[in-house]
């Protein structure tokens, strides 16, 4: 490992060294790190970037039309003519979303989306809150894409539908063993199936309306088998607005660019703008193409056979290569869609901790310039959410984007109040926030009314969301949103506590210690025992050794090798009558702790030795370990460790002094 040592203008040494790599098995599944120098060339252009923060949003195409024809059958087979007014209804909505998140872009280019602008605008509740309901998003977003492309799988295969479980965990194993690599990486493997999925559906959708216009194409042949129960009331706004609710999934990933745009080429702003915008339209399209179709062809919307897959059934006229094609980019696509979450998860997790709203941990990056830790998380608490929803997209919908539209209504509120902020401000003055620099924009007004509407419908449909799936499962986001932002100010609370006991303000030198004390745990008196007491009486010449008694005659042993190998050192013996070890020691050590003196330090010095094979712990009793835990908040007494590497070859060890002339015996209680 090479080192350099250099000395900063106030004399202070300063040393930088290699990185210490992974180990060989890990480094060839994560790849080689990368110094700190390279995240520069870790970022991505517009080509990628679509790949990685676009497929969320794309691959809701293959789910949001069947949860909108899902929720109308309900009212009966007639309501599915419905289901593309209520697309084009989520396509102006999403018009007006993407509009009001490419400013967003421009006015922070430094990313963070919701919980920037919530953050700099709102205060930090709404940003907590905001926060709160992406991190959630961000979860299920990888349990929905993943457990609907299973589904799509199970639609080709009905063979593997009991097996959906396992192949969904296997899948977010596999997305998180390539985000690990990096985004630059990541984005490049999933660039292929990205842009194979938006081919083979714009195939799909393009010969299936050339078939419309010519009047060629048929219906659904061998539709699944679905029993629609009775219609309870017909077609009633309430049905209209839960239609419209469940298909609003559409729109979920819509906000992942502007979350993500630190890692975007420069000029960054521009680059992610552009990306958004194509985003949406291929969006906006292929959604409208696929409702209206759906429509043409009578569907059925069904949990055995998803809608692309009658579909594309019909219009390539059975299951023929073109058919499997589509399935497959399909598939991948909707696996693919969760590497948006693994692309914005980390970052957000990382600006929470970094505010001091999450742990501190989350803001490490990896070995490959990732945020790794936050990466693992995500994949852990997905596939807790895979297995106890068993897979089912239909279960998991209603807890999805009610989160997506409450970030959505807090970015545009704060989007808003920016520009209200910045019509007030003199032109040529600046203000810099934490998360961007404030100026005069002499538009302010029509951007403020765009970002106010915005969020005016936004909040709409969160309510109508709120309101509609209650009790399909809302309730739990609902519930689980405040209880997040509550964990997160507790967390807050004692980051701060801690920094203000840590405090050098009106703190002064430490007092002088007027006494160092040091104790011995022993067991024995071997090699290790003298490594142990020679290191102790370094520090000081008051040490005492302490054994706990067990059997008298070993004791009596203990305390006659003592006399030779122990070079004067006071030996107190701890009998232990209720044949425990640990109780005895520390009850003596915490009556010797109450009756330190002032500013007095205990010591307690544990002999540890190290065997050569690292399994060979398992057969020893870790009284270091346990007792460091023990003894962790008392007041006053350090535990210290002290090795000894256990080797094949032994060097002779001499007596190091003569016999001590008594030993001190106490009878130990237990509590």
């Amino acid at each position: 490992m090479r080192i350099a040592d250099y000395r900063t203008r106030t004399g202070a040494s300063r040393t930088t060294c290699s990185t210490v790599p992974p180990p060989q098995g890990l480094r060839r599944l994560v790849g080689r790190p990368l110094p700190s120098a390279d995240a520069p060339h870790q970022t991505i252009g517009k080509f990628i970037g679509l790949a990685v923060f676009a497929s969320d949003a794309l691959s809701s195409t293959a789910y949001a039309t069947q949860e909108i024809l899902m929720i109308l059958a309900l009212a009966g087979a007639g309501a599915f003519s419905l289901a593309f007014p209520i697309s084009i209804a989520i396509v102006i909505l999403l018009t007006i979303v993407t509009i009001s998140y490419e400013q967003t872009i421009h006015a922070y280019p430094g990313g963070g989306g919701a919980y920037i602008v919530a953050r700099d605008n709102l205060g930090e509740g709404p940003a907590q809150t905001a926060g709160a309901a992406l991190l959630t998003d961000y979860v299920l977003t990888v349990a929905v894409s993943i457990s609907s492309g299973v589904a799509q799988l199970a639609s080709a295969y009905p063979a593997l539908y009991p097996y959906r479980v396992e192949i969904c965990v296997l899948f977010v194993a596999l997305i998180t063993v390539v985000n690990l690599r990096g985004v630059k990486e990541s984005g490049a493997a999933f660039a292929l199936p990205t842009y194979f999925f938006v081919v083979m559906l714009t195939l799909t959708a393009g010969w299936g309306l050339l078939q419309v216009i010519r009047g060629q194409l048929g219906v659904v042949v061998e539709p699944p088998s679905v029993h629609y129960p009775a219609v309870l009331a017909g077609i009633t706004p309430f049905l209209l607005l839960h239609a419209f609710a469940s298909g609003t999934a559409a729109l979920t990933g819509v906000e992942a660019i502007s979350n993500g745009i630190t890692a975007f080429r420069e000029p960054r702003s521009r680059n992610a703008g552009t990306t958004l915008i194509w985003m949406s339209c291929i969006l906006g399209g292929l959604f409208l193409a696929i409702s209206y179709l759906a429509g043409q062809v009578s569907v059925v919307p069904s949990e055995t056979e998803t809608v692309i897959s009658q579909l594309a059934r019909t219009i390539h006229g059975g299951r023929g290569p073109l058919y499997l094609a589509t399935m497959a980019a399909t598939t991948v696509i909707l696996v693919m869609a969760a590497n948006t979450a693994y692309a914005d998860f980390p970052r957000l997790g990382a600006l929470h901790a970094g505010d001091g709203f999450l742990p501190r941990q989350l803001t490490f990056k990896g070995s490959r310039l990732v945020y790794s830790r936050g990466i693992v998380t995500l994949a852990m608490v997905s596939v807790g959410l895979i297995v106890v929803f068993q897979a089912s997209v239909t279960k998991l919908i209603p807890l999805y984007a009610i989160g997506v539209f409450l970030s959505f209504t807090l970015s545009q509120a704060g989007m808003a109040v920016r520009w209200w902020k910045s019509g007030r401000l003199a032109p040529g003055v600046e203000v810099t926030e934490p998360g961007s620099v404030l100026e005069h924009d002499r538009r302010w007004l029509p951007k403020m009314l765009i970002n106010g509407f915005g969020c005016v419908c936004t909040a709409v449909v969160m309510v109508i969301f709120a309101v509609t799936k209650f009790r399909d499962g809302a309730w739990v986001v609902l519930l689980l949103t405040p209880a997040m932002v509550l964990v997160f100010f507790r967390i807050h609370h004692h980051y701060r506590e801690l920094a203000e006991d840590l405090s050098l303000e009106d703190f002064g030198l430490p007092a002088a210690l007027p006494r160092h004390r040091v104790l011995l745990p022993i067991s024995g008196v071997h090699r290790g025992t003298l490594a142990a007491l020679q290191y102790a009486r370094s520090q000081t010449d008051d040490v005492t050794a302490v054994y706990v008694a067990v059997d008298s005659d070993e004791a009596e042993g203990v305390a006659e090798k003592w006399r030779r190998w122990g070079d004067n050192t006071r030996l107190v013996i701890v009998e232990s009558p209720y044949r425990l070890l640990l109780e005895p020691l520390l009850a003596y050590i915490k009556a010797v702790a109450a009756e330190r003196q002032p500013n007095e330090v205990i010591t307690v010095v544990v002999p540890q030795f190290v065997p050569h094979r690292w399994w060979h712990n398992l057969l020893h009793a870790q009284t270091a370990l346990w007792l460091r835990q023990a003894l962790l908040h008392e007041a006053g007494v350090v535990v210290t460790d002290v090795p000894y590497q256990v080797t094949r070859r032994r060097p002779a060890v001499a007596p190091v002094g003569p016999d001590l002339p008594g030993v001190l015996r106490t009878r130990g209680e237990t509590e």
